[in-house]
């Protein structure tokens, strides 16, 4: 079976689904591209589907490298046989490839060839054949060494053998994940002052059922010298079933040091390597099951609902500094900045409140956003008190990045005359007018959403995180009037050189057209045809542009307007929408000898054109009055924003300082497996207050509505 048929067993797919996504990633083209606009080629298959086909072909062709590299290697000896070479052609791991490998490997200088070196080979055999007649004194005569010496030899011999067979391997590997448990004890003199590892200090969980956070969080703490970790298993099983598969005849009088070769392979060879195995694959799995989780807390977090056409004030808290103000345009754009010291040590509260009542005033200010870091509490009870009488509203928006962003050439570029904190309240206030077009100006890693980021192969996390941006930037597209460079450089098919140009052209005038990119520098025909579907003109000349639809479709865009009756002229018209809303899509695709899959996206864009899925989300929670932790009562219902997402539970932002905790046994009455089931970042929910600690201020949540007596 070749890799594509391979491949599309595994993904439950068609191979020529496999076929072609494999030709259009060869053409050059991006997986957002694919995914929206040639369905009729994958078969609808999505950015998901399209990235796990590129990724696991890849790895199979590299395997499919390995084995034949392996089988030369062994051919060379001459010690192939077909047998042999039926095994490694069947292997799905480069582990199995390998441990078949080992026997005929280059070795370095071991007990066992020194051993081989003095001739002791053949005894091994003889030992091996398990003779019923004899004794050992006189199969180990006729060697240039001792008995003693020629019988251990032998066994080092033997050991190696049978720690170079891939079945052995492959069944201790198998009784080990199956029935081991993954153990972790406090290092004798270990330091961990503020007890991070408390609940590890004497730990075991079976390996069948590790939790793949907690695999995470031991591996920090024996990485930080604070744990020992270990693998522990039945060896005495393990002995007896390999016994069994090796001893051939029990009542041969080799047995016993057969069984010494045995337990030697066992404890110098097979355990370590096998423990080092069982524990890089648990920590791989681990790792990519939290990569998982922080994309999917980045994509929900990208998707939270913009506030829009909204004059937002963005502050940036802090105490002996002072606040930084900002005051944005419903663009974003920075109409005023200003600084206030509200708190110590300057305590210029009246001053302040004077400052801020002006500017709601001069600018119509409809929002306050305030960043939830340090000052924050004060910060927001100095606001829901300076606006009181008015309609201003407020949020906490999370600082996650912000200094990091506010710090970055990107930011130096955009605001030279402008400190830090200033530049940081312009990002906290657009974070809720746009908060995908403002987050993507931020490495990922830093928005904080994810669990163990930094104990993860950080490559394959970069990939990931790039990926799930870019997927999220495509999906909702953007005004080729308006997009900063940052998102410019997640479009599919755009490079620095077409941004550049871009951005060069709108300085002299707004695009009318699409059709104006492809006299800019860099515009080939097959960068126009991967970018264009994701670039939007709202006020252009022709009415098309503002939609999804790919220009190679606008002449059958217009086909299916003239089955209709209908022209661009009427376009978003009560009867545009009446007569598009009551078609046969299946009809007009089989009329016009065209694919459904495009003709049902050309309707779709019809009736919702340049539709933001995000339109469709909750609205965020805005406040005018400060909730404190005295304010609560367990029991009490509040309406929260789910601000990450672990595998332990969920944080929830109900107005206070520091997020709630839903824990994952208070998610619902029945089992919950993985709380991303329930909840997505982003989602606001009803919770209800389950504990409270004054002196920690900390508050547990629930999403159990519990009967209290």
């Amino acid at each position: 079976m070749n890799n594509v048929d391979l491949l599309a067993n595994k993904l439950e797919v068609k191979p020529s689904q496999i076929k072609a996504v494999l030709k259009l990633l060869e053409e050059g083209s991006t997986i957002p591209f694919i995914a929206r606009y040639r369905k009729e080629m994958t078969g609808s298959l999505n950015e998901e589907q399209i990235r796990v086909i590129e990724k696991e072909y890849a790895y199979l062709e590299n395997l499919l490298k390995r084995k034949e590299d392996v089988i030369r290697f062994i051919e060379e000896k001459d010690l192939m046989t077909d047998e042999l070479r039926n095994e490694i052609l069947k292997c799905t791991k480069l582990s199995d490839v390998e441990d078949l490998y080992r026997p005929f490997k280059e070795k370095k200088k071991t007990k066992a060839s020194e051993a081989i070196k003095m001739g002791l080979e053949p005894l091994a055999k003889k030992i091996m054949s398990f003779p019923l007649n004899g004794t050992l004194e006189s199969l180990a005569s006729g060697f240039n060494c001792s008995f003693k010496e020629a019988l251990e030899g032998a066994k080092y011999i033997i050991a190696e053998w049978i720690s170079d067979n891939a079945y052995y391997r492959k069944m201790i590997k198998k009784e080990i994940m199956k029935n081991g448990t993954l153990e972790s004890k406090l290092k004798k003199n270990a330091l961990d002052p503020k007890k991070t590892y408390e609940m590890y200090y004497d730990f075991e969980e079976p390996i069948f059922h590790a939790r793949h956070y907690r695999i995470l969080a031991m591996n920090r703490g024996e990485n930080e010298k604070v744990l020992n970790v270990s693998i522990h298993f039945d060896k005495d099983k393990i002995f007896e079933d390999l016994k069994k598969k090796i001893i051939k005849n029990p009542q041969s009088f080799v047995v016993k040091e057969v069984e010494s070769a045995i337990d030697d392979s066992l404890k110098r060879l097979i355990y370590p390597s096998v423990e080092r195995e069982v524990r890089a694959e648990l920590s791989e799995n681990a790792e990519q099951k939290a990569i998982l989780t922080f994309q999917e807390n980045l994509e929900h977090l990208l998707l939270t609902k913009p506030i829009k056409d909204k004059v937002v004030l963005g502050f940036d808290p802090a105490f002996r500094t002072g606040c930084k103000l900002a005051v944005l345009d419903p663009y974003g754009n920075v109409l005023d900045i200003e600084t206030i010291y509200p708190h110590e040590p300057k305590n210029e509260i009246e001053k302040s409140k004077q400052v801020l009542k002006n500017l709601i005033n001069k600018y119509h200010i409809q929002i306050i956003a305030i960043g939830n870091g340090t000052a924050s509490r004060e910060s927001e009870a100095f606001v829901s008190e300076a606006i009181k009488g008015t309609d201003v509203l407020y949020n906490l928006v999370s600082e996650a990045g912000a200094s990091v962003y506010s710090a970055s050439p990107l930011a130096i570029l955009e605001f030279p005359d402008l400190t830090v904190e200033k530049r940081s309240a312009i990002s906290i206030g657009r974070r809720i007018q746009d908060p995908l077009s403002e987050l993507v100006k931020i490495d990922p890693k830093s928005i904080g959403v994810g669990e163990y980021q930094h104990d993860v192969n950080q490559k394959e996390l970069d990939n990931a995180l790039d990926f799930t941006v870019s997927k999220i930037v495509n999906e909702i597209g953007v005004n080729l009037n308006t997009a900063s460079k940052s998102i410019l450089s997640h479009i599919s098919g755009l490079t620095k050189k077409t941004i550049d140009s871009i951005l060069n052209f709108r300085k002299e005038k707004p695009f009318t057209s699409r059709n104006e990119l492809k006299k800019l520098p860099g515009f080939t025909d097959k960068v126009f045809e991967q970018s264009i579907g994701f670039l939007r003109i709202i006020d252009g000349e022709n009415v098309l542009d503002k939609t999804r639809i790919h220009p190679e479709s606008y002449d059958l865009a217009k086909k299916i307007l003239e089955k209709c009756n209908l022209s661009l002229e009427d376009f978003g018209s009560s009867k545009f929408i009446e007569t598009l809303s009551n078609i046969n899509v299946n009809e007009i695709a089989n009329e016009l000898s065209s694919d459904v899959y495009t003709v049902k996206d050309i309707v779709d864009e019809f009736l919702h054109p340049g539709q933001d899925y995000r339109d469709s989300l909750d609205d965020v929670i805005l406040k005018s009055d400060i909730l404190t932790i005295q304010d609560l009562k367990e029991g009490m219902e509040l309406k929260g924003t789910i601000r990450n997402v672990t595998s332990f539970g969920a944080f929830v932002d109900i107005g206070l300082h520091d997020d709630g905790l839903i824990h994952i046994s208070k998610m619902s009455k029945s089992f919950v497996k993985n709380p991303n089931d329930l909840v997505k970042v982003g989602d606001i929910v009803t919770v209800y207050v389950s504990n409270i600690d004054l002196e920690k201020e900390k508050v547990q949540l629930s999403l159990i509505k519990e009967e209290r007596v």
